[in-house]
C-alpha cells in the first residue's frame, strides 16, 4: 500500500532552505520516494488550517517512508530543514 509523506513548511531562512530543496530529490531515489506536490498555489477550502508550502512525498509503502525518514541520505537534509524552517509533518497511509 502506498504512503504519503505531507509536510506544511513555513519557511524562516530562505537561503538555508534552497540548500535543503537541492538534497532532498537524490535522498528519495532508494526509497522509490517520488514528489507529487512541492512548494505549488494552495486553498482553503475548509476549515482554519492556514498552511504555508505543502509538500506532498509519496512512497510505494509505509516501511519505504519511514526508512527514507530516518535514513544517512536524508538525516543531512533534515537537519539543514530543521534549523531553516518550522514544520508539521505527517505519515499517512493510503491506496
Amino acid at each position: 500500500m502506498a504512503a504519503y509523506v505531507i509536510a506544511d513548511v513555513d519557511v524562516t531562512d530562505p537561503a538555508a532552505y534552497a540548500e535543503y530543496r537541492t538534497l532532498v530529490p537524490k535522498s528519495l531515489e532508494p526509497y522509490g520516494g517520488r514528489f507529487l506536490v512541492r512548494g505549488g498555489a494552495h486553498e482553503v477550502l475548509e476549515g482554519e488550517w492556514k498552511p504555508k508550502r505543502l509538500v506532498v512525498l509519496e512512497f510505494p509503502t509505509r516501511a519505504a517512508a519511514e526508512r527514507w525518514y530516518a535514513s544517512e541520505e536524508y538525516r543531512h537534509a533534515k537537519a539543514i530543514r530543521l534549523r531553516a524552517a518550522r514544520t508539521n509533518v505527517v505519515l499517512v497511509e493510503g491506496v
